[in-house]
């Protein structure tokens, strides 16, 4: 009868094969999660000073907007003026004198309104020394239209609709600015300056 030769069984795949580690545990976290936090509600009175200041640039260009139609009549009107301050003066000098006069008139008021505009948005932003700032603001305003007016205000009804739209703009930027003065004001930037703190202490905490 034949014989098989002596054959060894196969060692199972997994003997002596070590088994790998589990995974590391992740790490207890001793970091405090940042405080949820509830933003109040806006005051009527930052609504009210929001709504008065837009309508007070709106008013102010739409002035320098009638300004910059009518500037042909505007310049030539200019002409007249800067030839009395400066009679006997060359055409040209005169020429350009009256348009730097007109055009810077336009531009300093324009410059004041962006300046007015960046501080309502810093305002808005809870940072309370910009409402200091608007009362220089609306100082210089008052400046910068008492000098321009004797170059942007035509004679006739055109120019009492530049003094009724100058008027409109001082009277509803002061309204705003009386506005962010309130108390209602001053609790809603507390609270964003108390809100700011406790951020930045939840983060250094992590």
């Amino acid at each position: 009868m034949a014989q098989h030769p002596d054959v060894d069984p196969p060692l199972p795949a997994a003997a002596g094969a070590a088994s790998p580690p589990p995974p590391p545990r992740p790490g207890l976290s001793y970091a405090a999660p940042a405080p949820i936090l509830v933003t109040p509600p806006t005051p009527r009175s930052v609504r009210l000073a929001r709504t008065f200041w837009l309508f007070s640039f709106v008013a102010g260009l739409a002035v320098l907007i009638g300004s910059f139609l009518t500037r042909d009549s505007h310049l030539e009107r200019l002409r007249t003026v800067v030839d009395q301050m400066a009679p006997g003066g060359e055409a040209d000098a005169v020429t350009t004198s009256t348009a730097i006069v007109f055009w810077g008139s336009l531009g300093a008021l324009l410059f004041m309104i962006l300046l007015g505009a960046a501080a309502l948005a810093i305002f808005s932003a809870r940072h309370g020394w910009a409402r200091w700032l608007m009362i220089p603001l609306l100082a210089g305003q008052v400046m910068v239209m008492v000098v321009a007016a004797a170059f942007l205000v035509p004679e006739g009804d055109a120019g009492s609709y530049v003094v009724l739209l100058w008027g409109a703009q001082l009277l509803l930027a002061f309204l705003g600015l009386v506005a962010v003065f309130v108390p209602s004001a001053g609790r809603w930037l507390k609270a964003g300056g108390i809100q700011s703190a406790q951020v930045s202490a939840a983060r250094a905490r992590q």
